[in-house]
């Protein structure tokens, strides 16, 4: 696990504060599969015949599901969704109240049979949560440890039981996932907090519960186990110790030392006088499990069978068997007393976790589905009537054993009772130079292409090659890269931070945009931002219009809530209309809607489907750049959006001077609105009237030159075209014909040739000019020497003014990018 790095740096008040992050989930799946490996299972049984038993699963996918068991199936009826990382522990505690932790550094209660409904979100740990315990007796006492070293005490009733009545309001939103802090919480009058040195009141809730803190751990703690009544819990983690604490105080009564490495996983027996944990010797690899009594303060016995780390153990009720699984991708079950032991099964990953209900066995594992084994779990004695055990000697013993058989034993079982399929996590991604699509594989081979502008797989290449793909996918174009992915969830999370977001732009004929100008310029993030929150516009809306219809008032243009920002820090985006209106190409799927996860002024980090946002999020939840994209259009500045150029005549001779000084144009400007630009300047003998004393162009590149082709005189609207002989312009990329519509921002990254006619350079990168007017030119980037003649005009993409002799050598630098014209004195 990688630790979370710092919220804010108070050693250096002058850096800038960095903004909120707003982060959107993309699946092609439907919701009702698991998306990346399984971390954690809990299993509900009911009291009544009739009503079915319930599966609780964890996942890395940031989610949770109820599944309803039948006899040979198993059905999602509900997905809770709130944590913003890796579910990494679950205990179900009371009648129905589910308990998570997660790598997002909280807990989070959920109503076990409600459809998805987070009643509270504790935040207390200052590293990721790993593990949790809980009473079975006790029903309100559970116990979390994370990487922090820390392990909390909580009342889980007193947990979610609101201070006062004007804290509901903070209720209702931590149940829709967005309030995370439980600072409403209440200490009961019957909870006394000793003054033991073990014990720490945190204060960080300083208006709520504090849970018990257990001092002590000085590394991180993996794996907890607490006894039925709740008056014994056991710690482990990377100090190779199992620690004993007394939860109803948080004091620490003794230390079991005698693993060689890391503790992850502990059992109780319902007295807790017996402690059985597992770990892994890093000297020989073979994997331990010892069994502990606690009144002796001594270790029983060692049972060594596994090969590699041992990461999940289940008990009989009675404690007389365990089932453990781990690394080496088996499924071990061993009698306690006899020290027998049989492989039960050989998995195709390694096992995170186990959960007996009656006669079977779930497992989970790093993959995205679960499956149920045969297990015997009344009666295990029955699998060792099969045959094929072992003595689950010590270390030296298994040692010798697993040398001489040279193998390991067969399994009893070959196949699950049944499995719940999940959906494969995406393992490998590349976005691809157009900034629009992303090429992603999967654990089951298949490669596929997204469009992240509107969260959908636009192809579905199957399982071919990944670096193929790329290399056939690959684009000459140049745009800033607007957002960063990664697949820690298994799925692709896209980020947007501002303003780096805000730094690309396309034309909207380059997107198929029906209805607008096609030289209308589209900023990418706006619009997705505008695609994603479509449905929380609409409800927005509704709320507002049924509010001012009550009270006979006129909705306003803009929003008023958004933060009101100083001139030079945002501009207000004349190019895009102020409305919702969602184009085609950022209109999102509300059928595999995604997920948005970021975090407001209030509360923490939150995460919500895109169609279950009802219009009431503001500020306190939004990030307010976000807002005040989608609301008042305004954006952030932005910088290097365009490119700055001179044009400048060679020494020696006597053609007239273009323009007064340097020139600008959108960095996605196509070249041949530059080739036009020339030509209406050099061959057709236009009249220079039209620069601004600044050098920008008026209309300039891009303005009603847009519109202009080659070949195509109508730009010199009411005069009649003149009958010059135009100049046929190719564009070369490394030998390869590239299209004409190429950006400025894309040739000032890459060696690009512009030749006349067809002709193409010879040795020493000597021009030749043909007959008639021609117009030449090459954008280079080198350090080597090249030889030209005939230059007339040089356009430099660069601060630097270069100017070239006639058939001289010059030099060009690596980071000068010229583009030069040529024209024949014949």
């Amino acid at each position: 696990m990688h630790r979370v790095p710092s919220a804010g740096n108070n050693s250096n008040s002058s850096r800038p504060r960095k903004e909120k992050r707003l982060t959107y989930v993309l699946n092609d799946s439907v919701d009702t599969k698991h998306s990346a490996g399984i971390n954690c299972l809990a299993v509900l049984k009911s009291s009544v015949s009739d009503v079915c038993n319930y599966l609780f699963t964890g996942s890395r996918d940031g989610m949770l599901k109820r599944w309803a068991l039948g006899e040979d199936a198993a059905t999602c009826s509900a997905t809770f969704e709130s944590h913003v990382d890796w579910v990494n522990d679950i205990v179900i505690a009371g009648e129905n109240t589910l308990v998570s932790c997660s790598s997002d550094t909280t807990l989070k209660t959920w109503n076990c049979l409600s459809d998805g409904t987070c009643t509270r979100t504790l935040r207390q740990h200052s590293d990721y949560v790993t593990c949790l315990a809980a009473a079975e007796k006790n029903k309100n006492v559970v116990a979390s440890g994370g990487l922090g070293g820390e392990v909390f005490v909580w009342d889980i009733e007193a947990a979610v039981t609101p201070l006062s009545k004007s804290s509901d309001k903070m209720e209702d939103d931590c149940s829709n996932g967005i309030n995370g802090s439980a600072n409403s919480l209440s200490i009961p009058s019957s909870r006394t907090i000793t003054s033991n040195n073990s014990l720490t009141a945190h204060t960080t809730q300083c208006h709520g519960y504090v849970p018990i803190a257990a001092k002590g751990h000085k590394e991180s703690v993996y794996a907890l186990a607490m006894n039925d009544s709740g008056s014994l819990l056991v710690s482990g983690g990377t100090e190779k110790a199992v620690r004993v604490w007394d939860p109803r105080t948080g004091s620490k009564t003794m230390k079991l030392r005698g693993h060689t490495d890391n503790v992850r996983a502990l059992l109780l027996d319902s007295t807790g006088r017996y402690c059985l944990s597992g770990s892994s010797d890093s000297m020989i690899r073979i994997s331990c499990c010892r069994l502990w009594d606690l009144g002796q303060q001594r270790c029983l016995h060692s049972y060594a069978v596994h090969t590699d780390s041992v990461w999940a153990l289940a008990s009989t009720p009675m404690f007389t068997h365990v089932y453990s699984g781990g690394r080496d991708l088996s499924l071990y079950l061993t009698d306690l007393t006899t020290r027998e032991s049989l492989l039960l099964c050989k998995k195709e990953h390694p096992i995170l976790q186990l959960a007996l209900h009656d006669d079977s066995i779930w497992v989970a594992t790093t993959d995205s589905s679960i499956h149920r084994w045969p297990a015997e779990g009344r009666n295990p004695q029955k699998v060792f009537q099969r045959g094929g055990s072992f003595l689950a000697g010590n270390l030296s013993f298994s040692r010798a054993r697993i040398s001489l058989e040279g193998s390991t034993p067969a399994a009893v079982y070959k196949e699950p009772i049944f499995s719940i399929p999940g959906t494969p996590a995406i393992v490998q991604h590349e976005i691809l130079n157009n900034r629009r699509n992303v090429l992603t594989k999967d654990t089951a081979g298949s490669v596929k292409l997204w469009e992240i502008t509107r969260g959908v797989v636009i192809e579905d290449y199957g399982q071919v090659s990944f670096d193929e793909k790329k290399e056939q996918l690959f684009e000459m174009v140049s745009i800033p890269a607007w957002f960063t992915v990664d697949t820690r969830l298994g799925s692709l999370s896209v980020h947007l931070d501002t303003p780096q977001c805000f730094s690309a732009e396309m034309y909207s004929a380059d997107l198929n945009i029906i209805g607008k100008p096609e030289d209308d310029k589209v900023n990418l993030a706006r619009e997705t931002l505008k695609g994603l929150l479509a449905h929380w516009m609409t409800k927005r809306r509704q709320r507002l219009g049924s509010q001012a219809s009550a009270n006979g008032d006129v909705l306003p243009g803009k929003d008023s809530t958004a933060r009101s920002l100083a001139h030079s820090r945002i501009e207000v985006d004349g190019n895009a209309e102020n409305d919702s209106m969602v184009h085609l190409p950022f209109d999102f799927s509300t059928g595999s809607p995604p997920s948005i996860i970021t975090e407001g002024s209030q509360g923490g980090p939150w995460r919500k489907k895109i169609t279950e946002l009802d219009g009431t999020e503001d500020e306190k939840v939004f990030p307010w750049w976000v807002l005040d994209c989608v609301l008042n259009n305004r954006l952030p500045t932005r910088e290097h959006t365009k490119c700055s150029f001179y044009l400048h005549p060679c020494e020696g001779t006597a053609v007239q001077i273009l323009t007064q000084g340097k020139l600008s144009a959108p960095r996605i400007l196509r070249i041949h609105k530059v080739v036009n630009y020339v030509i209406e300047k050099m061959v057709l003998d236009k009249p220079i009237d039209t620069t601004n004393t600044d050098g920008s162009f008026a209309p300039g590149l891009g303005g009603q030159l847009q519109h202009s082709a080659i070949g195509d005189g109508s730009f010199r609207s009411g005069l009649k075209p003149r009958t010059k002989l135009r100049p046929s312009v190719e564009i070369l990329c490394n030998n390869q014909v590239v299209s004409p519509d190429m950006s400025l921002a894309t040739s000032d990254t890459g060696q690009v040739i512009l030749s006349t006619s067809g002709r193409r350079f010879v040795s020493g990168y000597r021009a030749e000019i043909s007959y008639c007017c021609k117009v030449f030119g090459i954008v280079f980037c080198s350090s080597k020497v090249a030889y030209i003649r005939n230059i007339c005009w040089i356009v430099v993409y660069s601060e630097r003014r270069v100017v070239f002799k006639m058939g001289a050598f010059s030099r060009l630098h690596q980071d000068d990018h010229l583009l030069m014209f040529s024209r024949s004195n014949r």
